[in-house]
């Protein structure tokens, strides 16, 4: 009876740890499609935009951070390298961007001119984040990483310059490499992309974003 114990201690401490590992046997194609779909449906969703470094001589979005939504709108903030570093409050509503900039105080911005994406494009389902994931190529899986107590799936893959372009418009139309991580689940819980974010001339630069599919809920309105 004691053997029998520890034979079905051990067997549950295998289950766990298999169920923990983060391993998923479905296609990679079909976990990427999967993880379009809980982005699309996801109510809100909150993103950590951070970068290893802008080109050498060339300003632009240093960070962000803030929550999205489909409607589409989003609240945050941004951090620009312009000569000198700044952060400014970030709002998208309506079809307009607006930041509270230095000085200035709220003003309509279009991001492409601080080398940012329009945050309400990256929630577009047909053209937005989630698009790259149906649209890289030569997918595959890159090993595992840990996130707290979650192992995630790397999968790695190449990105069409457009498709990239579509978002950070100062982009080069150059390939880019991705590395996306989704939970067991499959849900996104981030993507890196690098390539020349600012144009064929500049040397190669990488974004990293952090996404929380179930972000707190936010109320969005233009300043006052």
């Amino acid at each position: 009876m004691r053997r029998l114990t520890v034979l079905v201690a051990i067997l549950l401490v295998v289950l766990v740890g298999c169920r923990d590992s983060g391993n998923n046997e479905q296609p990679v194609g079909e976990r990427l499609a999967a993880a379009k779909q809980a982005f699309d449906t996801a109510r809100y969703i909150g993103f950590t935009l951070t970068t290893d470094g802008l080109p050498d001589g060339i300003g632009g979005l240093e960070s962000a951070n803030g929550t999205g939504t489909h409607e589409p709108t989003f609240t945050g903030e941004i951090q620009i390298s312009q000569g000198l570093s700044f952060t400014a409050k970030l709002l998208a509503v309506d079809g307009e961007v607006y930041a509270e900039l230095p000085f200035v105080g709220w003003t309509k911005i279009d991001p492409a001119d601080y080398g940012a994406p329009d945050p309400t494009v990256l929630m577009d389902r047909s053209s937005g984040l989630s698009s790259l994931l149906t649209g890289a190529t030569a997918t595959a899986t890159d090993g595992s990483e840990r996130s707290g107590t979650a192992v995630l799936t790397r999968v790695s893959g190449v990105l069409p310059g457009n498709a990239v372009h579509a978002l950070f418009p100062a982009s080069a139309l150059t390939p880019f490499r991705a590395i996306f991580t989704l939970t067991d689940d499959n849900v996104l819980h981030s993507v890196s992309m690098t390539g020349r974010f600012y144009g064929a001339d500049h040397d190669p630069s990488t974004y990293y974003i952090e996404l929380d599919l179930s972000a707190e809920p936010v109320t969005v309105s233009p300043p006052e």
